[in-house]
């Protein structure tokens, strides 16, 4: 199932910044992988689609907004690894479609629409027997793929970077996290920069997805996770919340280093790191490793913005 991606190149990152910090830095690229179904989308995906296909199941269903990579790579996935999808979508139909739920039905994806109080009740018994009555026997995967199976499939990302003393990454669940960090010896540790404000609360959930992986005996690399922080202060907002300053930052970012951020996950990731080299955050001779986690589709929802900015 893993052949048809390419392994993820590691870049170096040597600006002004960094000499001046004395670290060294660099970025995984997850989001060279494949041109479709990449970044931390895929590991989340993998043993969700192999739990699937041992099953017998035919049909995926999952849930996502209107601009979810989640949605997008489940819908090309899907159709690389030959299972009917549905996407139940939070909100209402509306038409045209966007970038995002155009190309998921391009791929084969059904789309069913869900008010935002129903949706609020995706992980409820009631909504999915209702889902399960109408459309059949479905594999369910959650919003974002964050359970145990997405967990597992990112204990896998960074399992061989062995070399580096920080890892750090975008944060929407913490699932990309909390694998990272089981994944990793004692003595490295992993920064998440929530993409939330008031992303605190995502630290319970974080250790709940830690334990229960544990509990449940699924393999991984150590036996205690790395150590761990969430860094809350580069959210621009909130979630796919965007503001001017991010947006600039990332368009003479990708000038500087040839290296596309998304405005949603990475460019805040990679704006907060700056920003704490400046601070002198980080400790000479460290070495950073920078997870691009993908989801550069989702930038096509905000062009309006980046045209007003640069105009």
């Amino acid at each position: 199932m893993s052949s048809i991606f390419l392994p993820p190149p590691i870049q170096q990152i040597n600006s002004k910044i960094t000499r001046r910090a004395g670290v060294d830095l660099y970025v995984l690229r997850l989001d060279l992988m494949h041109p479709w179904v990449n970044g931390n989308k895929w590991f989340k995906l993998k043993y969700n689609l192999l739990e699937a296909k041992q099953n017998n199941f035919t049909t995926l269903l999952t849930f996502g907004g209107a601009y979810s990579n989640h949605i997008y790579a489940t819908a090309a996935a899907g159709n690389l690894f030959g299972f009917r999808t549905i996407g139940a979508i939070r909100g209402e139909e509306r038409l045209p479609l966007n970038p995002t739920l155009h190309f998921a039905v391009q791929q084969g994806m059904q789309l069913v629409y869900l008010d935002r109080e129903r949706y609020r009740q995706r992980n409820t018994t009631a909504l999915q027997e209702y889902l399960r009555q109408s459309f059949g026997e479905v594999f369910m995967i959650p919003e974002g793929g964050s359970n145990l199976n997405g967990v597992r499939g990112c204990t896998e990302i960074a399992s061989e970077a062995t070399d580096f003393n920080c890892i750090c990454v975008a944060c929407g669940t913490g699932t990309t996290l909390a694998g990272i960090a089981l994944s990793l010896r004692k003595e490295q540790r992993v920064l998440g920069f929530s993409v939330l404000k008031n992303g605190a609360f995502l630290a319970p959930e974080i250790n709940s997805l830690v334990e229960n992986y544990f509990a449940c005996g699924l393999p991984t690399p150590t036996d205690s996770p790395a150590s761990w922080e969430l860094i809350c202060d580069y959210h621009s907002g909130g979630y796919a919340k965007v503001n001017d300053e991010l947006l600039l930052f990332s368009q003479q970012f990708r000038q500087e280093h040839d290296i596309p951020l998304d405005y949603v996950y990475t460019a805040k990731m990679f704006y907060g790191v700056m920003d704490l080299l400046q601070q002198e955050f980080f400790h000479k001779g460290d070495r950073l490793l920078l997870i691009h986690t993908g989801g550069l589709q989702g930038n096509l929802g905000i062009e309006k913005q980046l045209k007003k900015v640069l105009s």
